[in-house]
């Protein structure tokens, strides 16, 4: 199936929806169909602060008109940020929209954990990734992590890079959500995986862009 990638949001985090996807496909021997189309990530930034869904969906949903002419039957947000207009975007879009936030949780509640913490930003963190974690309990990030690891991980994300002291930030925000009953911390941030991959931050990761992946790469993969 031809799937639409609504990119940019940001650069790293569409780099590692696209090489995920390549690299599934071409170890299963299945070609890949696939559009990007580019979306600002300072402008997501704005309206994700400003609380403004509905003006960002109609930025997405302008993408996905383009990606429909190219060809596309079906579309995702290659951001975790980027899901808190995703209901707004399901009801304008003009094609299915693969939501991540329903299979992630379905995805932890395969696992054996019954509690986690959540890394990204500030909307996530506080909305358990916009309401759609109800499988297990979530450990809330304190208000002091909630401001450090949002300014961090926006500035990392604009970026595509991570510095040390970003890494730091959030393994130790990490620490401490493990510290208060955490069983294992939640990457609910694409881009995340600049300051994780490789490392050993000392707790069990689990990578909600890397399920989200495997949900299009299924997908994708489908006649």
């Amino acid at each position: 199936m031809h799937i639409g990638l609504i990119g940019g949001i940001g650069p790293a985090a569409t780099d590692f929806y696209y090489r995920g996807l390549i690299d599934r496909h071409v170890a299963a021997g299945i070609p890949l169909d696939v559009t990007v189309c580019h979306a600002d990530v300072r402008a997501m930034s704005r309206n994700l602060v400003g609380r403004t869904p509905a003006r960002q969906a109609e930025i997405f949903a302008r993408l996905v008109h383009r990606m429909k002419a190219a060809g596309a039957q079906a579309a995702a947000i290659t951001s975790m940020g980027g899901h808190f207009c995703v209901n707004e975007l399901i009801a304008i879009s003009a094609l299915p929209i693969l939501n991540a936030v329903p299979e992630v949780d379905s995805a932890l509640a395969r696992m054996t954990y019954g509690r986690i913490g959540i890394l990204g930003t500030r909307a996530v963190m506080e909305s358990k990734l916009y309401g759609g974690i109800r499988s297990v309990e979530v450990v809330p990030t304190e208000e002091e992590d909630l401001v450090r690891v949002h300014d961090n991980y926006v500035a990392m994300a604009t970026l595509g890079r991570v510095v040390e002291a970003q890494r730091q930030v959030f393994f130790e925000a990490g620490r401490r959500l493990v510290a208060r009953g955490a069983e294992a911390v939640m990457l609910g941030g694409t881009d995340l995986f600049l300051a994780f991959a490789g490392q050993e931050p000392g707790f069990p990761v689990i990578d909600c862009a890397d399920i989200h992946v495997d949900v299009l790469y299924r997908t994708s993969s489908a006649p």
